[in-house]
């Protein structure tokens, strides 16, 4: 799923620049949808859904090394992970609030 919304994102990302080269009104309109309540939710969606597939493919790197295959280790890592995802979002969204 984070692959689905990382390609949607992606796309998003690309309309912006298109926005971006149309001009200052199409970019204006742009800026007003994605500074809404729902742009802010997609937005954070998209970060989120990054940080998670960062830290699952570091999660994997480890798999691919034979390590954390027991089953208390698999939970917690899936834990770690998901956690450590929210985490860097909600830095992230700290960060560009500054």
């Amino acid at each position: 799923m984070t692959g689905v919304a990382l390609s949607a994102g992606t796309l998003l990302f690309v309309a912006w620049l298109i926005a971006i080269a149309s001009g200052d009104e199409s970019y204006d309109q742009f800026g007003a949808i994605l500074g809404s309540i729902f742009g802010k939710i997609v937005i954070a969606g998209f970060v989120y859904a990054l940080f998670y597939h960062l830290s699952n493919g570091i999660r994997h790197l480890f798999w691919d090394a034979g390590k954390g295959f027991e089953m208390e280790q698999a939970t917690r890592s899936g834990w770690a992970v998901v956690i450590v995802s929210a985490a860097a979002t909600a830095l992230t969204w700290y960060a560009t609030l500054i």
